[in-house]
């Protein structure tokens, strides 16, 4: 029956609550240790910056990157330069621009190819607009 349920969960039982009174739990935490002596608090590694050579697209991105890194407007800069001058724009020569490992820019530049746009011929363009679809019956 609910009623009994309710009567047995409302009703206190004392003996409960004197061993319920002698609980007593400490929370410490665990010391800390500090590894290497020093007092201080310093960052292991100062990560050496660069500026970006972004030139007239600089409003676009970071002003400035890790060594090593490169920024997505860099990125797209440079693959598309390789794309447009193979011959001036080598993996040595980004590498060294870029502050770049050259294992890194020749997976970049073999993985990653920017898009190439076409335009239409404006008589293309009027042609497919002339164009009056077939009704279907």
């Amino acid at each position: 029956d609910s009623s009994e349920v309710k009567e047995e969960v409302l009703r206190k039982d004392d003996r409960f609550l004197t061993l319920l009174k002698d609980v007593y739990v400490e929370s410490r935490d665990p010391p800390v240790q500090v590894k290497g002596g020093g007092g201080e608090h310093l960052p292991s590694k100062q990560e050496e910056k660069r500026l970006t050579k972004l030139g007239h697209l600089e409003a676009l991105d970071v002003k400035k990157v890790s060594k090593g890194k490169i920024s997505l407007v860099e990125a797209l800069t440079l693959l598309n330069n390789h794309k447009l001058q193979p011959q001036i724009w080598t993996a040595e020569k980004i590498a060294a621009e870029y502050s770049l490992e050259l294992k890194e820019v020749n997976s970049l530049l073999e993985f990653f190819i920017p898009f190439t746009v076409h335009e239409f011929p404006k008589q293309t363009k009027k042609a497919i607009t002339s164009h009056k679809p077939k009704q279907l019956t």
